[in-house]
């Protein structure tokens, strides 16, 4: 707190000396300077006092009676925040069975010609259009249990800088709380929530990597992506496991599809 000024009192001097200085009542002084009885001083600071009260206690009704509207609006805006990730998830289960159902004419155009489908297959895989099945590694990360505030919270940066060390630790494919990541998937935070393509995702966030579950934990230790975990771990109590998996198994990514490309004639 910044010291007084020189010349000039603390409040607490001030306040002292206004009651040694002046032991009569301010406002009883200024009714009797202006003539007015004090009875009638007292008869006025009473009406002053009831309608003070009066105005106070209707805007706590007029409060109390918008309270149940209030609840009845957040409640219907909850609804329908539901209803509509209901809804997307039902499009995206269509849309898994949709794909299936491509695969499956795919696979019958080409017959039994083996080259075309194993390099389909695989250039599925890579780009997240199909489901990959193999071992790999589960990472959890979670907001700090010992320190409060947005330095103790997982931010979307934190999961890209995760997700960027498993992909340079060798990683083949990736998911986030079961969402599918590819070369076009967004990590953004939306207020206080994360978001993979505009999803929102829930504490503990569960980072699923298929690759060599041998080599994958000490080559991402040994990257930026796992020194900065190690780091948030460290000093800010977050949490960050590691644990190896014989099979983990990766739904394609829904959020995939062309836009421009066409087939070369």
């Amino acid at each position: 707190m910044p010291s007084p000024r020189p010349g000039t009192r603390p409040d607490s001097m001030s306040l002292l000396s206004d009651l040694v200085e002046t032991s009569l009542d301010p406002g009883y002084a200024h009714a009797h300077s202006q003539g007015v009885p004090p009875r009638r001083s007292r008869v006025l600071m009473l009406v002053t006092l009831l309608v003070a009260g009066a105005m106070l206690a209707i805007a706590a009704v007029t409060d109390t009676r918008d309270q149940p509207a209030q609840a009845r609006e957040r409640a219907a805006l909850i609804d329908q925040v539901k209803g509509l990730r209901e809804e997307n998830e039902q499009l995206r289960r269509q849309l898994a069975e949709v794909e299936g159902d491509v695969e499956k004419l795919q696979a019958q155009a080409l017959g039994k010609d083996s080259t075309p489908a194993a390099e389909l297959s695989r250039q599925a895989a890579q780009t997240a259009a199909a489901a990959v099945t193999g071992p790999g590694v589960v990472v959890t990360v979670d907001d700090s249990t010992t320190l409060d505030g947005a330095d103790a919270e997982v931010l979307d940066q934190d999961l890209r800088i995760l997700v960027n060390g498993l992909w340079l630790a060798g990683a083949e494919a990736i998911a986030i709380n079961g969402h599918r990541l590819s070369a076009r998937t967004a990590i953004r935070g939306a207020g206080r929530a994360i978001t993979v393509d505009y999803t929102s995702l829930t504490r503990p966030y569960v980072v699923e990597a298929i690759g060599n579950p041998k080599a994958l934990p000490g080559r991402l230790t040994a990257n930026s992506g796992g020194r900065w975990w190690v780091y948030l771990k460290q000093n800010f109590g977050m949490r960050y496991d590691i644990t190896t998996s014989t099979s983990i198994t990766l739904q394609a990514d829904p959020g995939l599809g062309v836009r421009k490309a066409r087939p070369h004639p």
